[in-house]
């Protein structure tokens, strides 16, 4: 069975192919000048035109170093600051390698148009290489202030509206909105597909190679595979789950004719690392890393988690209008064709919470913030499941307090709901 990974250009590919296009320019344009446009001369003289194409090249080359420098500063910082899971969002920015692309093409071409500046004596500094190469010194200049402006995204307000935007775009894109009628019928036949009859499976797929995570599922190309042999697929791991070998990736009910084992796999995208591409947990994840992280002893920034409770409480509350048990996709007529898993009400407050709980168990800041979000989640929480759920974890973190807080005036104070953690706390008038 061949592993299906997913289909992106790398990304250093893109130096590369710069660095092609500029070689192949750098041979061809000088030369086509000289011939068409000869009489089109720079008024500069030879030696000021060889200094200047000579200093370009050589400044490239430093310029390219610094880069570098910047990605790994932003790399490194991410790691150490944040989350080892944010360092793929910095390192593989495109920007920056479209910038590494630009450096080596404004090296490159000016090392080529230097090697026409006099050629064979005829004392002729082509003028429109010399454009383009102060064209490109330009633009390279353009990218480089975005690089530098890039190191103020690192800041920890901007990372984590970063994340908070990541996961909203995610939610937006995969749930539908509670008061929103579903394409697959009515409310009733959504629920009878909650417990399907399925019968004996008839195919299973079963995984062998190296551990990889599923990023993405194509739910709607196995949904028209379904329809063609009439079967039901039910896929038996969601996305974000690591594939280890024998692992059962999906298995076929009902299905006229067994269906090629390679056309499934193209269905199912794999990488080494999860990606938040269909996955409306991991933002939540990392939002949680870089809050723990900060409640460590080694750091004891109780601020910096109540910032990441902030985002964490706006995606939940954009989750508890949406329809979570999306886990179903039917055919044009409305027959049930795929179920796979998808995460719970319940997991995603699990997710969120229970990490920052334990860990922010000594830090009153932390604790009065989560009871602020817990609140607003069960006022506000549909369907009234959903707020008993919330309702549950105000027990624990009740509990939290009262264990990890031995005095009282502080497991009073901790009982309050405060948004800022400590800076205003809601009083509710009797």
């Amino acid at each position: 069975m061949t592993r299906r990974l997913v289909g992106r250009l790398p990304l250093w590919l893109i130096p590369l192919m710069y660095a092609t296009v500029t070689f192949v320019a750098a041979l061809t344009l000088p030369r086509f000048e000289q011939v068409y446009f000869a009489s089109y001369a720079s008024g500069l003289s030879v030696a000021s035109a060889q200094s200047f194409f000579a200093a370009v090249a050589s400044g490239m080359i430093a310029l390219t170093g610094i880069v570098f420098s910047i990605g790994l500063v932003m790399v490194q910082f991410s790691a150490m600051a944040y989350s080892p899971r944010l360092v793929l969002m910095f390192a593989r920015d495109p920007m920056l390698f479209h910038s590494l692309g630009v450096f080596i093409a404004t090296c490159l071409y000016s090392l080529g148009a230097l090697a026409w500046v006099d050629r064979e004596g005829s004392g002729i500094v082509p003028l429109f290489s010399g454009l383009i190469v102060v064209a490109l010194l330009s633009f390279s200049m353009l990218l480089f202030s975005r690089l530098i402006k890039g190191l103020s995204d690192l800041q920890i307000t901007n990372v984590l509206h970063l994340l908070g935007e990541q996961g909203r775009e995610i939610v937006r894109a995969s749930f539908q909105r509670l008061d929103e009628k579903s394409d697959g019928g009515s409310s009733a036949a959504s629920e009878a597909a909650q417990d399907p009859e399925l019968g004996p499976a008839t195919q299973t797929l079963i995984y062998s190679d190296a551990p990889l995570t599923i990023v993405r599922i194509d739910i709607r190309a196995l949904v028209r595979q379904a329809q063609r042999a009439g079967a039901v697929i039910v896929v038996a791991q969601g996305v974000g789950d690591t594939l280890l070998a024998d692992a059962t990736i999906l298995r076929v009910y009902g299905a006229r004719t067994a269906l090629p084992e390679s056309d499934l796999m193209r269905c199912i995208h794999l990488a080494l690392e999860r990606t938040a591409e269909q996955d409306p947990k991991y933002p939540i994840r990392l939002l949680v890393d870089i809050a723990i992280r900060a409640l460590s002893p080694a750091i004891n920034d109780p601020t910096t988690a109540v910032q990441a409770i902030d985002q964490i409480e706006d995606l939940l509350r954009r989750l508890r209008r949406r329809k979570l048990d999306a886990g179903y996709a039917r055919d044009a007529e409305g027959v049930l064709r795929v179920v796979f898993p998808m995460p719970t009400w319940e997991d995603y407050l699990s997710l969120a919470f229970h990490e920052i709980r334990q860990y922010g168990a000594n830090s009153i800041q932390v604790l009065r913030r989560l009871r602020s979000a817990l609140v607003g989640l069960q006022d506000s929480a549909t369907p009234a499941a959903r707020a008993d759920v919330v309702r549950r974890y105000l027990m624990q973190l009740d509990a939290v307090i009262e264990r990890a807080i031995p005095d009282a005036i502080d497991q009073e104070a901790a009982r309050h709901e405060d948004r800022q953690g400590l800076g205003l706390s809601r009083r509710i008038a009797s």
